[in-house]
């Protein structure tokens, strides 16, 4: 009885015993390792203390809000922009009502999903316009080359990797995965052969594993043979004792494919002729050729090498145009453009401060387009040009760095002229006077985009504020949104003193939107801090609004930039003021 009522041990303190029986025995040659396991319970728990947070698109976009948005950065392709736009808001507001109305969504049999097929040269910006949307709309994204998948079983990438990728983009929320974009590039790549004899198995075979996924399906996540894969899952059953089979649904994945489709104006051209609608055989010029391509028809991308059921699961087809010299010219003028930001961002890490001529950007346009591989051409003809001062400068203790047509001509010369003798006030000068070109178009560029960016960043865009963006973008490199988000965070943290101005002294101040700017701008020209700010206007301030509010028994001030400049005339205002009525 004694026996039955003995305290069975602990885990621990069998393992305790034996540890030390062992010791004994053997010293300290033999010890018991105890692996580290959480127990289920605990891990259960623990799980359902955290839940995963599961991110939904809140989509709101209208299409003219996208194509306005896109327009800030992308010259030209005004069609590609509006069909784009369109067609994937209207993809996303249709998730949308499906979230929000799933019963009526139910009652639908089958659905068609926008995929859209992206035809145009190298280098007019097909990745770049992907890129902006996806950006925008805040959905995970992932690109994929068509020459390096292959149907499963042949060697080379699986198509469904793709469908993984993206989850990884969305840091493992499968949820935000299955609303993502997948873009696949060089997809003319995968047509078949016209000219070969018998069926072209490779190619048709990335097709038909496409079409699947662009349609509606489920992946697997867990890849057979892959050990990482494995891991993750024996990890997943040591915590929760359950073996989860991990599902994405392609229903609202969107497919995006581009190629550049070099000889569909061919057959385009044939059908036409041999349809005999007015075009006639002389149509030839590479301008004529990419007109032709607005004409594309389904049965076209068949003759080219498609299944019929791969273009049909592509019912949006967009066109993008060459772009001319002045086009490249006018990517480069951009204030959003990242090659030129970038180039300024690669001479500052140097505390090299640079300004462009026009007519320099006009130099790099022209070598740009004579490469005919669209603005692509434009990173190679900025380095070729640029690369000489780049390695020689950061030596040389140079900081300010005006890019002119004469220094793009005269390398060498203008190189010399910069580092042996170099004339000062001509340097200074010449950069302050670019600096104020710049300004100047940037004020352009913000006025006549002043509506969508008020909306946008949810700030007045007074003549005053356009004045104060326009010098940040000029003193600082940045696009404009990220200027105008900066002077945005300024104004909010102003509008905050009023309140902690209240709390502390117990006077209600209201800065007028004048006084505001004033301020803000203190904060780009002056450098001066938020607390610094505070001080001097508790110092200005806080002693005559409290003899006003004692002499009238008002507490509401409303502070003006005039009053900022000269507050003792504007209390002793208030006081007369306020005395004579």
């Amino acid at each position: 009885m004694e026996k039955q009522n003995e305290k069975i041990p602990s885990p621990r303190e069998i393992e305790k015993e034996i540890s030390e029986f062992l010791a004994k025995k053997f010293k300290s040659n033999v010890k018991i390792m105890s692996p580290v396991v959480l127990p289920q319970e605990l891990t259960v728990e623990k799980d359902k203390e955290l839940p995963h947070k599961i991110k939904k698109i809140n989509f709101d976009l209208l299409p003219e809000d996208l194509i306005a948005y896109l327009d800030q950065y992308i010259v030209k392709q005004d069609m590609a922009k509006a069909i784009l736009a369109t067609k994937i808001c209207t993809h996303f507001n249709r998730i949308k009502r499906a979230e929000d109305y799933p019963d009526d969504i139910n009652e639908m049999v089958g659905s068609i999903k926008n995929n859209v097929l992206m035809i145009g040269p190298t280098g007019v910006g097909k990745t770049y316009i992907v890129k902006l949307i996806a950006k925008k709309i805040g959905v995970p994204f992932v690109k994929g080359d068509a020459t390096k998948f292959s149907e499963t079983g042949y060697v080379g990438g699986d198509v469904e990797d793709l469908i993984r990728d993206l989850v990884r983009e969305a840091d493992d929320d499968i949820e935000l995965a299955q609303n993502g974009i997948i873009y696949i590039d060089e997809i003319d790549k995968i047509a078949s052969s016209r000219n070969l004899i018998g069926a072209d198995v490779s190619r048709t075979g990335v097709q038909r594993a496409l079409l699947k996924p662009m349609e509606e399906t489920d992946i697997d996540l867990k890849v057979p043979h892959d050990p990482i894969s494995m891991i993750q899952e024996i990890e997943r059953f040591r915590k929760t004792g359950k073996r989860d089979k991990r599902i994405v649904s392609t229903k609202n994945i969107l497919f995006i494919m581009s190629g550049a489709f070099n000889d569909l104006t061919q057959i385009i051209k044939k059908r036409i002729m041999d349809q005999g609608i007015g075009f006639g055989a002389h149509i030839t010029s590479p301008k004529k050729d990419i007109d032709l391509l607005k004409h594309v028809k389904s049965e076209d991308l068949i003759e080219y090498g498609f299944e019929s059921e791969f273009v049909g699961r592509l019912p949006v087809i967009s066109v993008l145009e060459n772009l001319t010299e002045n086009d490249l010219f006018e990517i480069l003028k951009n204030p959003n453009n990242p090659i030129i930001l970038s180039k300024k961002l690669d001479f500052d890490a140097y505390g090299i401060s640079i300004k462009f001529e026009d007519e320099a950007l006009r130099i790099f346009a022209e070598n740009a387009f004579s490469e005919k591989t669209g603005a692509r051409g434009l990173v190679s003809a900025i380095e070729r040009k640029m690369l000489l001062f780049e390695k020689k400068l950061p030596s040389k203790g140079t900081k300010k760095f005006p890019v002119t047509a004469t220094v793009i001509e005269n390398p060498e010369e203008s190189l010399e002229a910069l580092i042996v003798s170099p004339d000062e006030k001509k340097i200074n000068d010449s950069f302050e006077k670019l600096s104020n070109k710049e300004r100047e178009f940037i004020k352009t560029y913000l006025k006549s985009n002043k509506k969508n960016l008020s909306e946008k960043h949810n700030l007045t865009m007074t003549s005053s504020r356009i004045d104060i963006i326009a010098e940040y973008y000029t003193r600082y490199i940045m696009d404009t949104g990220s200027g105008i988000k900066k002077i945005k965070s300024f104004y909010d943290e102003i509008k905050k003193i009023e309140l902690y101005f209240f709390k502390t002294h117990d006077i209600n101040i209201v800065l007028e939107e004048d006084a505001i700017d004033y301020i803000i701008e203190q904060f780009v020209i002056s450098e001066i801090h938020l607390d610094t700010f505070y001080k001097q206007l508790t110092k200005d301030f806080e002693l005559g609004l409290k003899l006003v509010r004692e002499k009238t028994g008002k507490n509401r001030f409303f502070v003006t930039r005039k009053a900022l400049l000269n507050p003792e005339s504007f209390i002793s205002e208030l006081i007369k003021h306020e005395l004579s009525t």
